[in-house]
C-alpha cells in the first residue's frame, strides 16, 4: 500500500506501520510533514524544557546495554549531595524551564527512597509549588511510587526497552530482578497512583526487526500511555551488548529509523508528548532539532553538574559533556526557534493526553 494512502488513515495496523518505518526519500518527507501538521494542529508548536539531572549512577541492575550497570568495574561511581541537587533544581526554576527531571541509576533501599521524597518536597516548596517535577529512578512498589507522587512528583519515566518479551530477556539478565513483566506491572502501579506515565524504546537494537518497532508503537497506544522518551541504540564498550556492534544497523540508519519512530508515533497518539532525545544528538548534532521538526515537543537539557556529568555514561560519545547549564539552555533555546518551535516558558508542559485519559 503506497504511504500517501496509508497516512489517510484513523486507525493503523503493523503492517501499516513497517512500510511507513521503511519508507524514504520523498514518500518520508510525506510521512515527516503529515506528522508535524498533526502536531501542530493537536498541541500545537510549543516546546517544553525539562532539566535533566543525573543524581547517581550507582545502580542495582545489572542491564546488558547499559555503561552504568552494576557489573561495570570501569564506571566510575557519583552521588551528588542533596544541595548539589537542589542547587540544579532552582537553576531550572530561576531560568524559567517549568520542570526537571531526577533520574538514576534504580535502588531500593529505603534511605534511597526516603531521599528522594524529601528532596522532592524541598525542591517543590523551594519553588514555591511552582517547578514540576518528574522521576526516572527505575522500578519501585507501588507504595513507593505512592509516597514519591504525595510528596509532589507528578511525572514518571519507566523505559519498557523493548516490548517484545524474547528480545527482552536477551539483553537482560535471567532472574526476578529483571523480569519483563515486572516491569510492565511497574508502568500500570505508576498509571494507578495519578502519574503522568511515561516509558520508551530502544531503536537499532541487536536481534531487532522493524516488525518488533512497529509492535512496540502498538504497545505504547495499548498502555495509553501519557509520554514516551526513545530514540536510537548506542552501544558502550563496556558491557556484553557491545560484542554484537559490527551486526548493528549503521549509526545513519538508527537514526533514521528513531526519527521514523518519532513520526509514526504521533500519527498513533496525537496528543501525547514525545521527547527529542539526547541519542538523536549523539548521532547527529541537529538531531533532537530534527525530532521537533516532525513532531517532538519536549527537550531536557542537561543541567547535572559538570564535574560528574561525564560519569553518568549510559553509552558512547555522549552529547554535551563540557557545555555548561547555562549554555545548555541559551542553545536550546536558539535552535528550538530554527526548528520553528516555541520555547513554553514556566509551565509544566503536562501532557494534554493525561489530561484527557483522567477524564474518561
Amino acid at each position: 500500500m503506497e504511504v500517501k494512502t496509508i497516512l489517510g488513515k484513523q486507525e493503523f495496523s503493523k503492517t501499516d506501520l513497517v512500510a511507513l518505518l521503511d519508507c524514504r526519500d520523498t514518500t518520508e518527507a510525506e510521512l515527516f510533514r503529515h506528522s508535524r501538521q498533526l502536531r501542530d494542529a493537536t498541541i500545537g508548536k510549543g516546546v517544553h524544557m525539562r532539566g535533566l539531572i543525573e543524581i547517581s549512577n550507582v545502580c542495582i541492575k545489572d542491564c546488558l546495554y547499559c555503561g552504568i550497570r552494576k557489573s561495570n568495574s570501569q564506571a566510575q561511581r557519583y552521588e551528588l549531595t542533596d544541595k548539589e541537587i537542589v542547587e540544579a533544581a532552582i537553576f531550572a526554576y530561576r531560568n524559567r524551564y517549568g520542570s526537571v527531571v531526577l533520574q538514576g541509576g534504580e535502588r531500593h533501599d529505603p534511605a534511597f527512597i526516603l531521599r528522594i521524597e524529601r528532596l522532592v518536597r524541598e525542591i517543590k516548596h523551594l519553588s514555591n509549588q511552582r517547578l514540576g517535577i518528574t522521576l526516572s529512578l527505575g522500578e519501585q512498589t507501588e507504595d513507593t511510587y505512592r509516597r514519591w507522587f504525595d510528596a509532589g512528583a507528578h511525572r514518571y519515566l519507566l523505559r519498557i526497552e523493548t516490548s517484545n518479551e524474547s528480545l527482552y530477556r536477551k539483553i537482560h539478565p535471567a532472574g526476578q530482578l529483571h523480569d519483563f513483566h515486572t516491569r510492565l506491572e511497574c508502568i500500570r502501579s505508576l498509571q494507578r497512583c495519578g502519574y503522568q506515565t511515561g516509558t520508551g524504546v530502544m531503536i537499532g537494537l541487536p536481534f531487532q526487526t522493524t516488525g518488533d518497532l512497529a509492535d512496540d508503537l502498538l504497545f505504547l497506544k495499548s498502555m495509553d500511555i501519557d509520554m514516551v522518551g526513545m530514540g536510537p541504540y548506542l552501544e558502550h564498550r563496556d558491557t556484553p551488548l557491545w560484542r554484537y556492534r559490527e551486526a548493528l544497523p549503521s549509526q545513519q540508519e538508527r537514526l533514521r529509523l528513531g526519527l521514523h519512530m518519532v513520526s509514526c508515533l504521533r500519527l498513533l497518539m496525537p496528543d501525547i508528548n514525545i521527547a527529542a532525545t539526547t541519542a538523536l544528538q549523539a548521532i547527529d548534532p541537529e538531531g533532537r532539532e530534527k525530532a521537533l521538526e516532525i513532531g517532538a515537543n519536549v527537550i531536557m537539557p542537561n543541567i547535572t553538574p559538570l564535574g560528574n556529568r561525564g560519569n553518568y555514561r549510559l553509552y558512547e560519545n555522549k552529547p554535551g559533556m563540557d557545555e555548561g547549564a547555562e549554555e545548555s539552555t541559551r542553545r536550546l533555546m536558539e535552535s528550538v526557534k530554527q526548528s520553528g518551535c516555541e520555547i513554553q516558558l514556566d509551565t509544566w508542559g503536562d501532557s494534554l493526553h493525561f489530561q484527557n485519559r483522567v477524564k474518561k
